[in-house]
């Protein structure tokens, strides 16, 4: 369901994706190849409420995304399930792990990993090339291997965008 919240309407790119059971409300921007899968929500709310998300960035299902404050997520991000997200600012090649939790404030730089489960404490900067991990969260050196990873972590998702809309095309 896309919403107007106190006349701010979401804005999405001709080639951004929003599963029908999705929530997005406010002064909301998706790019080019963006997509928001089965009960995920992202709410901008409030006088200075946004949230952008750059192309080929992904909130897996079960994600919240809510902002009070501008909100910047960066191109080839990917947004594990049941993420809770109230940060400041996610940089490009990201992987948020399933149900971790970034606080106000948060600032990830590029190339970041997100362990699943992790908290990032309000306010936390954390710099590129970072693994994040546990509770309250640590932060660590990216390993090589991990680089690589993100690298490749949002290719092929909006792939699967054409299984759905084929779905619900009647025959």
């Amino acid at each position: 369901m896309i919403r107007s919240w106190n006349g701010n309407t979401p804005i999405l790119h001709p080639g951004a994706y929003v599963n029908e059971l999705a929530y997005v409300s406010g002064k909301v921007e998706l790019g080019e190849r963006t997509t928001v899968w089965p009960a995920a929500v992202i709410r901008a709310e409030g006088p200075d409420g946004a949230v952008t998300i750059s192309s080929d960035s992904h909130v897996q299902d079960g994600s919240v995304i809510h902002s009070e404050k501008p909100l910047t997520i960066s191109h080839s991000v990917n947004i594990g399930h049941a993420v809770v997200i109230h940060a400041s600012s996610i940089g490009h090649h990201c992987l948020i792990g399933n149900n971790a939790t970034l606080l106000e404030g948060v600032q990830l730089g590029d190339y970041c990993l997100v362990a699943a489960n992790a908290v990032v404490l309000e306010g936390t900067i954390v710099p590129p090339e970072s693994f994040v991990v546990g509770v309250p969260a640590a932060i660590k050196p990216l390993t090589a291997s991990q680089k690589e990873l993100l690298g490749t972590v949002a290719e092929g998702i909006f792939d699967n965008v054409s299984g759905y809309k084929d779905s619900t095309q009647s025959n």
